[in-house]
């Protein structure tokens, strides 16, 4: 896995899920920083978790009710529970995602 994290991130377990991730686990949330190849794309989903985000590096499209976000370096996002979206990485991204249990 790519990504600029510090190697002691690097060294936390990975994420088992659709994209690469290191995972961090909170007590009620987890914390996952994540890397996507340029032209990653995540067809439209939806969790059960509250979920933010913050770009660290690259951008993201995130797509929510049919109006698409560009999201860029140290900008913030939110995606609520049960909330159909989709995202698509044209350049290298990586970013961190804060999970929260509802």
């Amino acid at each position: 896995m790519s990504g600029s994290y510090p190697k002691r991130i690097k060294e936390l377990p990975l994420y088992d899920g659709r994209f690469d991730a290191y995972k961090l686990e909170a007590k009620h949330s987890d914390v996952l920083f994540a890397s996507y190849p340029a032209g990653t794309v995540i067809p439209e989903h939806a969790h059960d978790t509250d979920n933010h985000g913050v770009i660290t590096k690259g951008e993201l499209l995130l797509t929510m009710a049919g109006k698409t976000q560009r999201i860029g370096v140290g900008e913030w996002y939110h995606v609520p529970a049960q909330t159909a979206h989709s995202a698509k990485f044209d350049v290298e991204t990586d970013e961190i995602e804060f999970w929260f249990q509802v």
